[in-house]
Formats: C-alpha cells, structure tokens, sequence
C-alpha cells in the first residue's frame, strides 16, 4: 500500500490539536457571545478564518452549531442534547425547579441556582418576572465569585486554593461596597460559613439586594448555591433570608432522597 505524500513543509494536525482547535470554537460562545459571525468567532478564538471555517462546518454538520438567516452561529440543538445528559447541573436543576418556582412565587424576586466551575459560577436555573426585572442572568451563563452572594456562597465553601487563585488576579470593583481587599472578603466568607448564608447589598450595582444558601448534595458536601435578589427599596432582608435558607434546606433534603443519576 502506498500512504499518500505530504507537501513538502506540511504538518498533519495530531487528534489533540484537532480537539483543542475545536474546543477553542466552542468555547467562545460565552457570555454575550450566543450568536457570532465567523470573523468574530475567528477573532475571539485566535485561529485564522480559514481553519476556523473548516472546523465550524463540520460542527454544523453534526449539529453542534446552526447557522441562521442573518450568517450568525449560534449553539445547535445537538450540543445541548448532549449537555443535557449531565447529572450534575440537569439533576440539580429538575430537583429544585419546584422550590424555585415556590420561593419565586412567596417573594416575586429573581431566584437563582449556580453551582462552582473552576473560578467562576456557572448559572444552571433561574425563575424571574418577565417585565420587572433588570437582572438579565441567563442559563449557562458565567460570573464573578466576589460580588454577588450567590457567587459568595459558592467562594465560602470552596477549596483554599480557589480563593487564592481569584485573589491573584485581583477583585473586580463593581461599585464602592464591592469586597476589593483581602482581609474583608476573607472575613465576609467566614460569617457566611458560620451563619449559613451570605448577603450581597449593592455589591454588583446601586439598585440590588441578594440573599443566597448553600445547597448540599447527599454526602453533605456544598454542591450549589440557591439565590434571592430584589431591588433595594422593595427587600425586607430578614424576610429574604429565612425564604432563601429554607429553600435551600428543602432542595438539600430532596437531593438526599433523589434518584442517585439525577442527584451530585
């Protein structure tokens, strides 16, 4: 058999190249980012046009990505079929949607569920009013540890490590009550430890209030983190907290008693 020749100067790309190139594409749809043009999805990903055009066609091909009517690209119905299929966010989510939907309705805040990633939260739930709300948090979506309480929450039960690394980088100031030094963030995540719960008040914006518990999955352990946000003027904070922890603790005992392919 004669194995056909290479250009002369040409590499062939190794599997693993492949694979991170692709996951580089991929993993530009963050944020705001859902829908892109090619040239900027090439642009956020640093592959050239070309390269970056080979491997988008063939994540269309398998449905990974679709391509609408304007040339955007935006996440295919494929890729979320297989995330789906991931016990840690999808069992959490189908466990606590009725106690969301059930805290949404005692207050008509904004209710949130996100669970750690690395350095960030990654938001997997939310229940919030259709026309009241000024929070845009999204399903999927990635924040900061340091400022909201949800984020606080998911900070104070993290490893050391974790809070190390974010301190490294610096903390981003979002208003003038936004935690920017060491000593008072480290002190904030030791009352949230001993009250079970943390309070985020206009640490993100000026018009916020949020209230958040941690969620424990069946070994004890703190799996996520369930959140409470209302405007400031309208919050009765004691009121937020003892819905939000009771929440929580109801979720944390369905957990313990649910499907163990469904539960963390």
């Amino acid at each position: 058999m004669v194995l056909a020749r290479q250009p002369d100067g040409a590499k062939q790309e190794s599997p693993r190249s492949v694979v991170d190139r692709t996951m580089a594409v991929l993993a530009t749809f963050q944020g705001e980012h859902t829908r892109q043009s090619l040239s900027a999805l090439s642009r956020r990903c640093g592959l050239p046009v070309a390269t970056s055009y080979r491997i988008v066609q063939r994540l269309v091909a398998w449905g990974a990505l679709e391509r609408d009517e304007d040339g955007q690209y935006r996440i295919g119905l494929r890729l979320w079929e297989v995330g789906s299929l991931a016990p840690r966010a999808m069992g959490l989510q189908r466990v606590a949607r009725p106690y969301m939907q059930e805290l949404y309705e005692l207050t008509h805040g904004n209710v949130q569920l996100a669970v750690r990633d690395g350095h960030e939260l990654l938001s997997v739930e939310h229940v919030r009013h259709p026309r009241r709300s000024r929070v845009r948090t999204r399903n999927g979506g990635r924040y900061g540890l340091h400022a909201t309480a949800i984020g606080l929450v998911l900070l104070a039960y993290a490893p050391p490590e974790v809070l190390d690394a974010i301190l490294a980088k610096g903390l981003q100031r979002h208003t003038p009550y936004t935690y920017t030094r060491r000593g008072e963030l480290v002190r904030a995540l030791e009352r949230i430890r001993e009250r079970g719960y943390a309070v985020s008040d206009r640490q993100v914006d000026l018009i916020h209030l949020g209230v958040a518990a941690p969620v424990r999955g069946a070994g004890g352990s703190v799996v996520a983190s369930l959140s409470l946000v209302r405007e400031r003027d309208e919050a009765d904070v004691e009121t937020m907290i003892r819905a939000v922890c009771g929440a929580a603790s109801a979720i944390s005992r369905a957990l313990r008693t649910a499907d163990p392919d469904m539960a963390p």
